[in-house]
């Protein structure tokens, strides 16, 4: 019998789905810096896209309100897509700070932004449909494979800040069921121009009306968690603002994970076609995705609060910018003491992209570095430096260009990691 067991669990099978998922290079990096940081080591590690709350902690009126909720027992299920206040008050700051006017029943509430891009391609797409996605992206590999979709990659350029040009787009568009793009931009923190996206909204309403209404249409997640957080003179575009006949094809991804440093708090919401809301809600209400009940309560009393929210990004974006023009600086600083390093100016989001273009460097120790993976375990090894290489987020995996995150850099720490940076470069040969 014990016999029989054993062979039976050698036997078993999961999907095909489940045995080919490739796991997150990102957290397999995070578990290396972990271990560091686990054996004593001072590591810089700048590769998480979230927040330390130490540093950047969620807004004192939220936390209040977030209690209070639990305290009026506010732990029941809620409506499937979402209390309607906090609908109706998403349909309020989306009026006013981006001036796009949604309907309340247009607005999905769910657990974050994950849940919501899952719902979009399980929504849109078909086994075997086609995904067109610019990289670096976050995560639209593992989308397309959670749905069975055929990916239509287009990697990105430097000269175009890493954003998809229409040129780039157009050979592939005719074979797409869904674009898939993100602005303000993770890794890069770089953001649509107005005509670059304009350009890009023109091919997709050109190849809709190709289609006509036999045909399922081109639609566009459009990922804008990020828009809130721009900086200096950047400004954020988005599809429907540009061109609305848009509104027809475009399925918006944002909520408060990054705008109020409330990752964790699991308040997301998309919007866009009523139809494609409708199923996205079906499909979510099986899951069971939905934000907790106290935090839509909370979060909807809170954005109420005009002067709380007003008053907390501009202390949060300015925090966040100062870290990223140091970061910026000192990249260039280091670049013109002649190493091959450099960073595109910060423009949005709490990300700075950087280069480090050292393959082909030999350390002191006289070991070559041959690959990105050897650069980024020199950085780490060396300068105690974790940042994240593009290849995690699709590129090819010789690409110089590296996500560095804010989110949780102490400023009175800059100085000392750029001069344990700069020792570390100056080994090199």
């Amino acid at each position: 019998m014990e016999q029989t067991l054993r062979q039976a669990a050698k036997n078993q099978q999961v999907s095909v789905m489940a045995e080919n998922l490739i796991g997150s290079e990102i957290i397999k990096l995070a578990g290396e810096v972990k271990e560091k940081i686990a054996q004593g080591e001072k590591i810089y590690n700048l590769t998480i896209g979230d927040f330390d709350p130490k540093i950047f902690p969620i807004p004192t009126e939220l936390k209040n309100e977030i209690i209070q909720a639990y305290n009026d027992g506010e732990t029941n299920y809620p409506a499937a897509n979402g209390v309607e206040p906090l609908r109706k008050e998403v349909a309020r700051f989306l009026k006013e700070k981006q001036g796009l006017t949604y309907d309340a029943n247009a607005i999905l509430i769910s657990g974050g932004a994950r849940p919501l891009i899952y719902a979009v391609y399980q929504t849109i797409i078909d086994a075997k449909d086609k995904v067109l996605f610019p990289v670096p992206s976050w995560n639209n590999n593992h989308y397309c494979h959670l749905s069975s979709a055929q990916q239509m990659v287009v990697e990105t350029k430097p000269e175009n800040d890493f954003m998809p040009t229409a040129a780039e787009l157009k050979p592939f568009i005719s074979e797409a069921n869904l674009i898939a793009l993100c602005s303000p931009l993770n890794p890069t923190g770089t953001t649509f121009t107005k005509e670059g996206l304009s350009e890009i909204c023109e091919l997709i309403l050109e190849e809709n009306k190709k289609r006509g209404a036999s045909e399922k249409p081109l639609y566009l997640l459009f990922d804008q968690i990020y828009w809130v957080l721009t900086h200096g003179e950047t400004k954020h575009f988005d599809p429907v603002s540009l061109f609305p006949e848009m509104r027809n094809y475009t399925i918006y991804i944002d909520g408060i994970s990054k705008s109020f440093a409330a990752t964790g708090v699991r308040v997301g919401w998309a919007f866009g076609p009523q139809k494609v809301m409708d199923k996205m809600r079906a499909i979510l209400s099986h899951v069971g995705a939905w934000s907790p009940k106290a935090e839509q309560e909370a979060t909807a009393k809170f954005l109420k609060n005009d002067v709380a929210v007003n008053a907390y990004l501009v202390t949060f974006k300015n925090r966040i910018n100062k870290r990223l023009v140091r970061f910026y600086e000192g990249m260039q600083i280091l670049k013109a003491k002649g190493y091959d390093v450099d960073a595109i100016p910060p423009q949005a989001a709490i990300y700075l992209t950087v280069k480090f273009d050292l393959i082909g460097k030999t350390t002191a120790e006289g070991n070559l570095l041959a690959t990105t993976a050897d650069v980024t375990a020199y950085l780490l090894n060396e300068a105690k430096l974790a940042i994240v290489p593009f290849y995690a987020f699709g590129t090819s995996t010789n690409s110089p260009w590296y996500r560095l995150s804010v989110g949780t850099a102490r400023s009175n720490e800059i100085k000392a990691l750029f001069s344990q940076l700069d020792t570390a470069l100056a080994k090199l040969s």
